[in-house]
């Protein structure tokens, strides 16, 4: 039996529940309320001329979607957008318990791809991975002090365990510092011992009030390290190493251009000394913390006793570091690149880089066509291209280009009997909407259209990240005063100014306007600074946004 310490209102799992948000809802959330709609005709655009003059899309052996496959515009309602999205992607379901998601597979497979690059980059760095107990005994959290105060809204607890009452409740993970500190101090003796490097890839449980699929939810997957030191300073470059590891991943493998820094007192992680961030402003320009990597000092390893001999035959306690990145980055994928099209998704993330259509007419072009498919197939496969080969005959070839758009597959191959006959394909970008994303007669030579297709896939790879920066820096606006911050965060965008007021100060602005300080970016700029709040010398200046 699960019992929690807080539970979410009926009515906080997204914005207030309206009829008119109903509607703009995805069939999903809608099956959920029963409010009835008639079907909508899947829309097309301007990208979806095919090669041939024209396909009969009322072909009886093709069948237009049975689902309402209609995306609310982006500008109009951001939310909606994103729910639509993840509906129609086929991302992710609702779970049967408030709060939690199902993760479909093609949701799963892009949490699979930020798994594949991290671990390389894990062990590469010197972790292991391991895996350590979902339940924690209740007195693990309590002794830390900081710790069981930050969590404890969020915890649940099982108290009856094989039909009796438990002696001791058990929290379900929330996070893993307390029971990994607890095996660390029965495997470290001595100053041989460290450093000790360790990941786990898990689920956990977070009680949380208000629910976003992949952004916030009641069950969420992460990879977390744990390590310890025997030095304060090897456990401080252990959290900058992984906070640089976090940054280069987001960069160049998702194309989110965020800002690294560290976190302020009022924001650091309950039971660190330090925390250090990646945020990444979204499509609405709300920040999303994307990971964090925490300098734990000795807080754990005194409460838990986790301690060494070290080389001059002295007890001293170890330094220690956590660090974290969750399936909330696959909503941050979502809402820094999507469009009204859909799911936009950067090749080096994407579980399809490339999805090639055959289209055909007559029953005796379908045998060449779908030959020279396969054909051009097995040549990207061959490349190491990840590609998909969608010769179904249930759905038109219009369909396929809008379904696969909401996909986010970053290029598109289309094969008609003209391009046979020519030894030629179609490609179009994802990234660049209709004809002008679309390019005719590249050649089925293998060494042509491999050395094509990855040239392409390079440029929509970077196109994406240049384009989220532009947009980025657009949105950040230099303050002086707090009355420049007021009015920047109510235009929706992000203030940076100088910061060195006090911690009440900094709960003032949160209450006043909404936002918090996201960071004290790394990269700061020179010259003597005036604290905006205060008007007392600054030597920082900081970030401040509204945020998921």
């Amino acid at each position: 039996m699960v019992v929690c310490l807080r539970l979410p209102s009926l009515t906080s799992l997204f914005s207030p529940i309206t009829t008119n948000s109903l509607r703009r809802s995805p069939p999903l959330l809608r099956r959920r309320y029963r409010l009835q709609r008639p079907l909508l005709v899947a829309r097309f655009s301007a990208a979806t001329e095919t090669t041939e003059d024209k396909v009969d899309n009322n072909s009886k052996n093709r069948v237009n979607s049975d689902r309402d496959r209609v995306i609310t515009p982006r500008s109009q309602d951001f939310n909606a957008w994103y729910l639509d999205i993840i509906a129609n992607a086929e991302l992710a379901d609702y779970g049967p318990v408030r709060g939690t998601m199902v993760i479909r597979p093609y949701g799963y497979a892009i949490w699979e791809a930020i798994q594949e690059y991290l671990n390389v980059k894990f062990k590469e760095t010197g972790h292991s991975n391991m895996y350590f107990p979902q339940f924690i005994p209740y007195s693990f959290i309590e002794k830390e002090a900081s710790h069981v105060e930050g969590f404890s809204p969020e915890l649940a607890l099982v108290t009856i365990g094989g039909g009796k009452e438990l002696e001791e409740k058990l929290v379900v993970r929330p996070t893993s510092e307390t029971i990994v500190n607890h095996m660390f101090t029965q495997w470290i003796h001595s100053y041989r011992d460290l450093p000790l490097l360790v990941n786990q890839w898990v689920n956990v449980t977070r009680w949380e009030m208000r629910t976003k699929p992949f952004v916030r939810t009641l069950e969420f997957l992460w990879q977390e390290g744990h390590t310890a030191h025997a030095t304060p300073e090897e456990a401080e470059k252990e959290a900058m190493q992984m906070i640089n590891v976090y940054t280069k991943f987001a960069y160049e493998q998702t194309a989110i251009p965020v800002i690294a820094g560290r976190k302020s007192r009022v924001e650091t992680f309950a039971g660190a000394s330090m925390t250090y961030t990646i945020e990444a402003m979204m499509g609405d320009r709300k920040a999303l913390q994307a990971g964090t990597s925490h300098n734990l000092g000795q807080n754990f390893s005194r409460a838990f006793e986790t301690q060494f001999t070290d080389e001059n035959g002295q007890r001293q306690h170890v330094w220690q570091t956590s660090w974290a990145i969750s399936t909330r980055f696959v909503g941050g994928i979502i809402m820094t690149h999507g469009d009204d099209a859909g799911l936009m998704l950067p090749p080096r993330i994407a579980p399809i880089q490339v999805v090639i259509i055959p289209i055909w007419k007559k029953d005796e072009d379908k045998v060449g066509v779908l030959h020279a498919a396969s054909s051009v197939k097995k040549i990207l496969e061959t490349a190491g291209v990840k590609v998909k080969l969608d010769d179904s005959d249930q759905r038109t070839p219009g369909w396929k280009f809008n379904f696969w758009e909401m996909k986010g597959v970053p290029l598109r191959i289309e094969i008609g009997p003209r391009d046979v006959s020519s030894g030629s394909v179609v490609i179009s970008r994802r990234d660049i909407p209709g004809k002008p994303g679309k390019v005719f007669g590249i050649s089925m030579e293998p060494s042509i259209l491999e050395v094509y297709v990855k040239d392409k896939l390079d440029e929509i790879q970077s196109s994406l990240l240049e384009r989220a920066t532009s947009f980025r820096d657009s949105n950040i606006v230099d303050v002086s005063s707090y009355d420049e911050l007021k009015v920047a965060i109510s235009q929706g965008k992000w203030a940076r100014g100088p910061w060195s007021a006090s911690d009440e100060d900094e709960l003032k602005v949160k209450e006043e306007t909404g936002a918090t300080i996201r960071c004290f970016p790394f990269e700061q700029p020179q010259g003597n600074k005036t604290c905006l709040m205060t008007g007392n010398p600054a030597e920082e200046v900081a970030i401040f946004a509204k945020s998921y």
